[in-house]
């Protein structure tokens, strides 16, 4: 592992945000100034190829990441594209029961709750 792709690794792990490309790019110049966008991007991909961290692609926003692999769901706010854990265990069982009632073999699932965060809640609450 180069110290470029550990700095990363290290920087995802200690983020709960759930940043995106260039926002990982932002974090991690403060640690390495000379990092180029290009090769945050590469290394982001070759982690999330090598099961280091998930690359997280849902409906409406840009690809985040995030430093932990254990399967969880996420919850997006539809107003600030804030992405958050979603406080629930992963529901394996419906793999199960979707494989069996079809001729699929199922590898796996994604679940994604949207909704609006706190922050814009507060500000919205007459629209909603």
């Amino acid at each position: 592992m180069t110290r470029q792709r550990r700095v990363i690794l290290e920087t995802l792990r200690e983020s709960n945000a759930h940043p995106s490309a260039d926002e990982v790019y932002e974090l991690v110049r403060r640690k390495l100034s000379r990092i180029s966008l290009g090769t945050v991007y590469r290394n982001l991909d070759i982690l999330a190829e090598l099961g280091e961290i998930q690359k997280i692609a849902l409906s409406g926003s840009l690809n985040r990441f995030d430093g932990e692999t254990r399967k969880h769901y996420h919850i997006r706010c539809i107003n600030c594209d804030r992405l958050d854990d979603a406080p629930m265990g992963t529901l394996e069982d419906i793999e199960e029961g979707i494989g069996g009632a079809t001729r699929y073999k199922i590898i796996g699932h994604r679940l994604e709750f949207m909704g609006l965060c706190p922050e814009c809640l507060d500000i919205a609450t007459d629209r909603w």
